[in-house]
């Protein structure tokens, strides 16, 4: 189960990236979009709703998921950047993916809203300096973390949902 659950393998992040590592992962943000767009795009409304693995999220929850959760650590960044080590709240994923939101939102609206939020977060990362990465933000999940992390772990967490839908279409021979 947990190779349906984690395509990619659990989230390991490099503690000492260098600016080239870090240049590397910024740079595989743009590619998001475009390959959940060209993922979805040709899937019927039936389709949207099968759950990638059993008591699974559906690939329109998981859509609406990277969304919510692109917005909150889009807005995370922001106070690690202008707050000394924040709490980056968490959010119960699993009540809202049932929330009315999900379910009559199409997908479509989710990917615009991720192009919008990811284009303004790449202007945000190019304008750093290296050493504001080193800034800190407190998790529940992970304890006190940098940006480089958080960072890493935003492009983990895409891919990581991207993988899951990639994995439920190939094995229903959909790619």
């Amino acid at each position: 189960m947990d190779e349906i659950r984690f395509p990619i393998g659990q989230f390991e992040p490099n503690l000492n990236p260098t600016d080239e590592d870090r240049s590397y992962v910024i740079s595989q943000i743009p590619n998001i979009t475009l390959t959940l767009k060209s993922l979805v795009e040709n899937l019927t409304p039936d389709q949207l709703q099968i759950p990638y693995r059993p008591n699974g999220w559906t690939i329109q929850q998981i859509v609406h998921h990277l969304a919510d959760n692109d917005m909150n650590a889009y807005l995370r960044f922001k106070r690690a950047l202008t707050e000394f080590e924040p709490l980056g709240n968490s959010y119960r994923e699993d009540l809202w993916a049932e929330l009315i939101d999900y379910k009559e939102i199409p997908v479509e609206e989710s990917i615009l809203l991720l192009e919008v939020l990811h284009r303004r977060l790449l202007i945000l990362l190019n304008g750093l300096a290296p050493d504001e990465f080193n800034r800190g933000l407190r998790t529940q999940v992970l304890g006190t973390i940098t940006l480089d992390t958080a960072l890493q772990r935003f492009v983990w967490h895409n891919q990581h949902h991207i993988s899951q839908i990639k994995s439920l279409m190939d094995s229903e021979g959909w790619l």
